[in-house]
């Protein structure tokens, strides 16, 4: 998800984004592996740690909120994100094997706000989302993590989460929406070259 521009208080509460890492191209839609559940994390060693860092930098390059690793053409169930929540806290963390859960009956209440995706760049619409979520996996070191939000926390952890289920947001929103975001992509397309965010953006 493309990032706001807020510098709330820092809350890492299982430690910092691994550091390091190389940019790389973003996957965009379209992908067979954007499209696809993703294989489950079962190895935590250095080379998750790598891709972990790869991920973030390349979060950080895009000026993204949230990444997952089908992004980078990856496919393994992990998300990386530094994102605020509705009270102006920002919160930092990766998940793997992510399991979101929401709220039901009288408790659920949606959210219909803007939403885009780094891997559709430039474009955005509404979409209704649960406006709380949480999500429980495990951590770089396979440690259980759980992170709950609400506002853009929230909907950054499921549509997160839907990039390692094979989901993107458009299958959620009308056919109409749909052409609406193809429209705006397409006025966009020129700013985020194939290889963005390796090289940058025109608009930078």
């Amino acid at each position: 998800m493309p990032r706001e521009n807020a510098e709330p208080t820092l809350h890492a509460p299982y430690g910092p984004l691994p550091e390091g890492g190389t940019v790389r191209t973003m996957t965009r839609w379209g992908t067979p592996v954007m499209h696809r559940p993703q294989a489950p994390v079962a190895q935590y060693d250095d080379d998750l740690r790598a891709l972990a860092a790869d991920m973030v930098a390349t979060m950080y390059a895009a000026d993204g909120v949230g990444l997952a690793a089908c992004q980078i053409g990856v496919d393994r169930a992990l998300f990386v994100f530094d994102c605020p929540d509705d009270d102006g806290e920002r919160w930092v963390g990766l998940v793997c094997n992510p399991v979101v859960t929401l709220p039901e009956g009288k408790d659920r209440r949606l959210d219909e706000d803007e939403e885009g995706c780094l891997s559709f760049p430039g474009a955005f619409v509404d979409c209704a989302r649960p406006d709380w979520a949480r999500v429980d996996g495990t951590g770089l070191d396979g440690e259980p993590v759980t992170f709950e939000g609400s506002g853009l926390i929230a909907r950054c952890l499921q549509h997160e989460t839907d990039h390692t289920l094979g989901t993107v947001f458009a299958d959620r929103i009308s056919a109409k929406a749909r052409k609406k975001l193809e429209k705006a992509q397409a006025r966009t397309a020129d700013d985020f070259p194939p290889d963005w965010p390796v090289r940058g953006n025109a608009s930078a």
